[in-house]
């Protein structure tokens, strides 16, 4: 039988595809950190040497290499998120039981003020591009964009639906997953109104949310599937299969790798092998729960959060945290 040239090169390249899958970094848990209070949980976020890990009523800082307690920003109910912002040296604090922010010192950790946002704050970040501090207000289904410099709300947009995370590309545009829509909205910050909704099906009420600036994708979680969208046209790439229960989506443009936490127990590790083509690298086991991250892209180290949990009862679908069992799973 003959086989012809294309043939053969199609063989190849799919195999040298294969083998530079195979010659990825396998990651392994190597360390477990426990923290000393109890409480409910969601983002962490790393400064520095420190990780911040939202817990409770209260923010633990951490030194992120050895796990040793550094401080407790207490005040923070309903605690969600953690952002930076270096030019200012002050981080912010969503607490969705508060419906307001919490300004802090980042030299020295302290509590220097609170800013009252919509209801429900979730998930915050800070843009570098029009250098505002970006709010998910979960219940009031909107966004409040906060002037670091003055620490007032500026501007309030509306949404849709439930905003879960925002994303930055850093030249004009946020996006945020509308989980109850199942789509993205794309906000232009110098408007600060939606430009766009871009549906993400066959992904259905997407957590998490990553950006790959240069090839202009983003990467969204869904239960079972890891949906990449052209940041552009919001054209759906591809969907990947993860496990179910994932609510933390991290990108290393270094590595080009994308990481999932699933609740399930597992983190799905994908490649991205160019702008529209993406392989499953890696599902590490982890712990049934963790299902919040974040990535240091100085050591290449994934953190996440986890507690043991008890039985379901009545409307607590989750069950209780189990005291002392709280940690933070060091990957690497």
């Amino acid at each position: 039988m003959r086989i012809s040239k294309n043939l053969v090169a199609a063989a190849l390249f799919l195999s040298a595809g294969t083998v530079a899958l195979a010659q990825e970094h396998q990651f392994k848990l190597v360390k477990q950190f426990p923290v000393a209070t109890d409480g409910g949980w969601d983002y962490l976020a790393v400064h520095g040497n420190d990780l911040y890990i939202s817990h409770g009523t209260h923010v633990n800082v951490i030194n992120k290499t050895t796990g040793a307690p550094v401080t407790v920003i207490e005040n923070t109910p309903g605690v969600h998120g953690i952002a930076f912002v270096d030019g200012v040296h002050k981080g912010y604090i969503t607490n969705g039981k508060g419906n307001n922010v919490t300004v802090f010192d980042l030299d020295n950790n302290k509590t220097v003020g609170q800013i009252a946002t919509g209801e429900n704050p979730d998930a915050v970040m800070f843009d570098p591009f029009s250098k505002r501090i970006i709010v998910c207000n979960g219940r009031s289904k909107s966004l409040s964009v906060i002037d670091p410099g003055a620490d007032k709300v500026v501007n309030t947009i509306p949404l849709s639906g439930k905003p879960e995370t925002a994303v930055s590309d850093h030249s004009g545009k946020i996006f945020v997953n509308i989980e109850d829509k199942s789509s993205i909205a794309v906000v232009d910050i110098h408007k600060n109104a939606v430009i766009a909704e871009w549906p993400i099906a066959p992904g259905e009420e997407p957590s998490g949310l990553a950006i790959d600036r240069s090839t202009k994708r983003l990467f969204a979680g869904c239960d079972g599937k890891l949906v990449v969208v052209n940041a552009e046209n919001g054209k759906v790439v591809q969907a990947v299969p993860i496990d179910d229960g994932s609510d933390g989506i991290a990108f290393d443009p270094q590595s080009r790798l994308i990481f999932s936490s699933n609740g399930t127990g597992t983190l799905s590790i994908i490649k991205e092998v160019a702008a529209d083509n993406y392989k499953v690298a890696q599902v590490l086991p982890t712990v049934k729960y963790a299902r919040t991250l974040t990535i240091d892209e100085a050591s290449k180290t994934i953190y996440e959060s986890v507690a043991e949990m008890g039985a379901p009862t009545g409307e607590n679908k989750r069950g209780t945290v189990k005291a002392g069992s709280f940690k933070i799973l060091v990957i690497k």
